[in-house]
């Protein structure tokens, strides 16, 4: 464990017997044609990638690019698009793949956004739910693990760019970084 951890939630092994048991629900809401997997990046890398090789499909991986943190602990509340889609959704079954959900300001303002484009069937999947710190509601169809109102970092979730490549999701100490000011 690396020594900024206050302790690991799932390990490899939790995370990756999920991700098989999340990819047959997956393969048996969408039995037939191609499936876009339409990754949120950076966060989602490492899910997308042992999600999609776990599902027995044909799947389209693409990605897009949000920002709503600006390098904090706490989502700012606005939503810049850093990256857009690069193939065409219209028509398709769609599943936005995240790390984390948190506040739902974020997958929200994608799910507007991507609607607009015609998919025929649009569903979010996330590997976390923070539902403790949900300030908008999210339809999210396939979920990995609840978790609690901690900051979480590993497989793919990261502080200021760093923890990302951890292979488990581990709740940082407090004092790796600063709290806001109440």
């Amino acid at each position: 464990m690396h020594g900024d951890m206050a302790r690991i939630l799932y390990s490899s092994k939790d995370i990756q017997n999920r991700i098989q048991a999340m990819a047959r629900e997956i393969n048996e809401a969408y039995p037939e044609g191609d499936l876009v997997l339409l990754g949120v990046l950076s966060g989602s890398l490492l899910f997308l990638a042992d999600l999609a090789r776990a599902l027995d499909r044909h799947v389209i991986l693409d990605f897009i690019a949000v920002s709503s943190y600006e390098g904090g602990t706490q989502s700012t509340g606005v939503v810049r698009m850093l990256k857009d889609v690069s193939v065409s959704i219209e028509g398709r079954d769609v599943l936005l793949v995240e790390d984390i959900i948190d506040t739902g300001l974020t997958i929200n303002y994608l799910l507007e956004n991507l609607t607009t484009r015609h998919p025929r069937s649009l569903a979010v999947c996330a590997l976390l739910d923070k539902v403790a710190a949900r300030t908008a509601p999210v339809p999210i169809r396939f979920t990995g693990f609840e978790v609690p109102n901690e900051f979480l970092v590993g497989y793919g979730l990261d502080y200021q760019q760093r923890y990302r490549n951890l292979p488990y999701v581990g709740i940082l100490k407090p004092e790796v970084f600063k709290l806001p000011q109440a």
